[in-house]
């Protein structure tokens, strides 16, 4: 059965884009922690990150890297964080973050309830710095 993130990569399911190639893709956290939450994943659905072949780790590496460089400008904070905890959707996927203390990454945090309109606008912020 198919992850609820393959579904967004087949267009079943709607999402806030920021980037994609043929092996990656980048959208926004529809609950995010904070705004700008970005999500990243490989195309090939592997649930757990660290069984992903090594070439296609360090690719997809580089490219949360590329989009975490736009989500700092597009949200400026001191660090962007990342984690990858990968329980609640068996589909490896990277989270960035924007964050100005540790208490920014809890995901125990309540998380924000945005609009759809917020995330198209969230999303283009980050996707006019790549």
């Amino acid at each position: 059965m198919a992850s609820v993130f393959t579904k967004i990569i087949n267009g079943e399911i709607p999402a806030h884009k920021i980037a994609e190639t043929n092996e990656f893709i980048a959208f926004l956290d529809v609950f995010p922690l904070k705004h700008g939450h970005t999500l990243v994943i490989p195309k090939k659905e592997t649930d757990y990150i660290f069984d992903i072949e090594s070439e296609e780790y360090m690719q997809l590496m580089n490219f949360a890297k590329s989009i975490a460089s736009a989500v700092k400008k597009a949200f400026p904070c001191k660090k962007v964080g990342m984690c990858v905890i990968g329980l609640e959707v068996p589909h490896a996927h990277i989270h960035l973050i924007p964050m100005n203390t540790v208490a920014d990454m809890n995901f125990s945090a309540e998380k924000l309830k945005p609009t759809q309109e917020e995330l198209a606008e969230c999303a283009q912020r980050i996707i006019s710095f790549l």
